[in-house]
């Protein structure tokens, strides 16, 4: 029962707290599958051959998603979405029953107190060049009759909105590769304002198209190391070229404290903290020095009321690109000095790709996971650390972590300047 006509909570009971997680990605469908081989050191990059109507086949590396996510929903529903809403109410649905609510459709009495957001970067990408190939070569009349919706961006969060019957708002941030986490910053204002008691949070996306893929290969951004698809996508690695395109989605359970308390659940690990900023800098190139990823980092610990000194592991953003990568290592080196030796930074992009809109959400399941089971997940592909990079980068091996209260932060960076950084805490 919602306590909102209880007593206004204290700051500590407005703290906001995860109970339940979803995923579904190269690696797996659900959290234990996909925990499993990443930690097991499995790598879902593949060449993968796309062909167009009329045009010549292409092939790509890329991490399409290990279960088909119209196997894992009524048909009828799978029908009348975007793949992106169906990756994001698979993982919202495991995500929901992991927080302990059989009924999926009924978080609370009236749906009043619950919430959703949902980030996408690309969105129905794939919907939109369907519908239009529809239009060209069969008329008007054959366009969908859902078309309009599924191309929205806020496609994916409605679905979920309807799934869960959330009524305190349903919400669609756009970041590009940032957007998941922001997501989750947003669950983190509704919490702690007091407009909501759960808030399912997440992202998800699936753009493996050729365009999108021709796209990111003009910008020189994607591995183009097509003899070896298992070791394309090597974040921090002296040898990285590029990244590696996945899809997928991650949805986390958000409550309050108070709510969660109040019907016993269980509690994975606590979301301390967010800090958003952006470079200005340049649309695609991230800013020299990292300095937007390391101003968004500090703000999140000061959010969260942490020192740099507290934290023990970093999952990092690291998508695999040259630039990219070098640029958070130098912000990660601003914000923590001397500290990084005692930091585990795992590099997880390495196994299921870049899931753009995704990927922030993806991470912060993974990392709340690498607190509560104390193991810094490993970089699958990595062979050497670049001297230039100068992290405690988690090879090919799990790292356990340290004894004691651990606290971590993930980061996420997006074209257009995006930079979001969320702080967690684990459940004790």
């Amino acid at each position: 029962m919602s306590p909102r006509h209880a007593a206004d909570p204290s700051p500590e009971e407005r703290a906001a707290v995860v109970t339940g997680l979803g995923l579904t990605t190269a690696l797996g469908g659900d959290v234990p599958t996909t925990w499993r081989a990443l930690l097991d050191g499995v790598c879902g990059v593949e060449r993968v051959d796309f062909a167009e109507p009329g045009g010549p086949a292409q092939v790509y590396l890329a991490a399409p998603a290990a279960v088909d996510p119209t196997t894992a929903l009524p048909s009828a529903k799978a029908a009348h979405c975007d793949r992106a809403a169906q990756f994001a109410l698979v993982a919202a649905r495991e995500a929901v029953r992991d927080a302990g609510f059989p009924d999926v459709a009924a978080l609370s009495a009236d749906g009043s107190r619950v919430a959703v957001v949902v980030g996408v970067g690309l969105g129905g990408l794939t919907s939109i060049l369907e519908q239009y190939r529809r239009l060209e070569t069969r008329g008007a009349e054959r366009v969908g009759p859902r078309a309009i919706p599924v191309m929205l961006p806020n496609h994916p969060a409605a679905e979920v909105g309807l799934m869960v019957g959330a009524r305190a708002g349903v919400h669609a941030p756009v970041s590009a590769c940032a957007s998941g986490a922001e997501a989750l910053a947003q669950a983190l204002g509704m919490i702690r304002d007091g407009r909501a008691d759960i808030v399912v949070a997440g992202g998800a996306e699936a753009a493996l198209h050729p365009l999108a893929l021709a796209g990111f290969a003009r910008l020189r951004a994607l591995s183009r190391r097509h003899d070896d698809p298992k070791g394309a996508s090597r974040p921090f690695d002296a040898d990285r070229d590029g990244f590696v395109m996945g899809e997928g989605a991650g949805m986390l359970v958000v409550e309050s404290a108070r709510h969660a308390a109040a019907r016993g659940a269980r509690v994975h690990g606590r979301l301390t903290g967010a800090g958003i900023t952006n470079d200005s800098h340049h649309v695609a190139q991230p800013a020299p020095g990292g300095t937007g990823c390391a101003a968004a980092v500090d703000a999140a610990l000061h959010d969260a009321g942490l020192r740099p000194g507290q934290i023990r592991h970093v999952n990092a953003h690291a998508t695999s690109t040259p630039l990219g990568d070098l640029g958070e290592a130098q912000a990660l080196h601003s914000v923590f000095a001397e500290g990084l030796d005692d930091i585990a930074v795992s590099a997880t992009k390495a196994a299921f790709g870049h899931t753009l809109g995704a990927a922030g959400a993806i991470e912060a399941v993974l990392t709340v996971l690498a607190l509560r089971e104390r193991t810094a997940p490993p970089a699958c592909s990595l062979e050497r650390v670049d001297p230039e990079i100068g992290l405690n980068v988690v090879g090919r091996s799990p790292a356990s972590l340290a004894p004691g209260p651990l606290a971590a932060v993930t980061t996420s960076m997006g074209f257009g300047g995006h930079n979001v950084a969320l702080a967690f805490a684990d459940a004790s």
